[in-house]
């Protein structure tokens, strides 16, 4: 996949604004390990839309920052071409916009009715990374049943699946539903190494979401945004000792 993008990294606090082009390209602001900011850049390599990508350091935020997202907050999409160059902010609002602006491939569904069940859907999605969150992040002070909440949250998409009786959530091709949830399946394998008990999926329980994670691997987007599980790993233990290491992934 080929996608013209440049990227620029922004390590801590006080740099100054990165030395971008005034070209109209529009400039995504990340950080490499957000599962928000990754669906942002699930969507821009689904469409192939052109990009800057400035990589944001969390903890120690540059003050300028604040102009494109008020919270401080990734993902933020600077929208270079519109008078003003107004920022959005919000994972599924980015995506919603960039759906209507770039209507190559569409994401979401036409079908007003569909689309709204599906943004349903996304939203539930909440309950399983709240449940997985603690355990995802290596938080020691996780709750003994989070991954059993996760379980039950995750039931609701195992079923939806078999509902739907398709391959993707979407249909027999890829969706906003798919994407959406998509960067949270891509960090669970690392519950593998992050866990006690070497967690992982159940077979059964799960048969087909690990059919549908499998597809999903397939899909040049996701190729395209992939980050090695061990990388994931290697972030999350550096949380765990109160020094998150967002330059892990450009370290190797």
């Amino acid at each position: 996949m080929k996608i013209k993008y440049s990227s620029f990294h922004l390590p801590f606090e006080g740099s100054a604004k990165p030395a971008l082009p005034e070209d109209d390209v529009l400039r995504f602001y990340s950080m490499r390990f957000c599962p928000f900011s990754h669906r942002v850049s699930l969507l821009l390599a689904a469409k192939q839309i052109p990009h800057h990508k400035i990589y944001i350091d969390l903890i120690e935020k540059p003050e300028w920052y604040t102009e494109y997202s008020p919270l401080g907050k990734v993902p933020a999409l600077q929208l270079t071409q519109v008078a003003g160059q107004p920022a959005l902010v919000e994972s599924l609002i980015i995506a919603a916009y960039l759906d209507e602006q770039y209507p190559q491939r569409p994401l979401f569904s036409r079908d007003p009715l569909q689309k709204a069940l599906d943004r349903q859907l996304i939203d539930r999605f909440a309950a399983v990374v709240s449940a997985v969150y603690p355990v995802l992040t290596c938080n020691p002070n996780a709750p003994p049943d989070a991954l059993q909440n996760f379980e039950l949250a995750l039931d609701v998409f195992e079923q939806e699946l078999i509902k739907r009786g398709t391959r993707y959530f979407a249909g027999e091709q890829l969706g906003i539903v798919d994407y959406m949830i998509w960067p949270w399946f891509e960090r669970f394998p690392s519950l593998k190494y992050n866990t006690e008990q070497g967690y992982e999926l159940d077979a059964k329980r799960f048969q087909h979401l690990l059919k549908w994670r499998a597809l999903m691997l397939q899909d040049e987007a996701v190729k395209f945004t992939a980050t090695d599980v061990q990388l994931h790993v290697k972030f999350q233990q550096s949380k765990l000792l109160g020094k998150p290491n967002y330059d892990v992934a450009f370290q190797q």
